[in-house]
């Protein structure tokens, strides 16, 4: 009689125990799913922004092997909003081929030529090197805001 009660008020337990299973289980496998979805996006982020520092060497790259006077620079390589020389439309044009949002957020060079003076010899000149910044811009798909990815560098002009 005593273990009938018993049984009577136990009744239902184990039931609950996998309730509480589940609840912990199923808790467990969204955070798993959260970190994966945080784990996906990060990746991505990286990606973009490997592919901006990719570019912006490429460009940089270019300026080391063409000619590097000031003037030449500014001409072929400065250029914001998609305007500027040819080397930078196709740059421009090959970034946003590559990134997204870039075409809303337009990369940028900016060349600051170094001066020139005279040399301690006569007939030689001093060259200073020519600042360049180039920002690359892009907007993540479903990211609300802009990123960058700016280097500057100094490119020295050859006699």
């Amino acid at each position: 009689m005593l273990a009938t009660r018993l049984r009577k008020h136990q009744s239902g337990v184990m039931l609950l125990e996998a309730l509480i299973a589940i609840l912990i289980f199923s808790l467990g496998v969204l955070g798993v799913v959260g970190m994966q979805a945080s784990a996906i996006a990060a990746s991505r982020d990286a990606k973009y922004r490997t592919d901006a520092a990719l570019l912006a060497n490429e460009i940089i790259g270019q300026m080391w092997v063409s000619d590097r006077r000031g003037t030449a620079l500014e001409t072929n390589f400065e250029g914001a909003g998609g305007t500027g020389g040819a080397s930078y439309t196709t740059w421009n044009t090959d970034v946003a081929s590559k990134l997204p949002g870039a075409t809303a957020n337009p990369s940028e060079i900016a060349v600051v030529p170094g001066a020139i003076t005279p040399g301690a010899n006569p007939g030689t000149n001093v060259f200073a090197p020519h600042q360049v910044t180039v920002r690359v811009r892009w907007m993540s798909p479903g990211d609300g805001s802009a990123h960058q990815y700016v280097v500057q560098t100094l490119i020295t002009q050859a006699e």
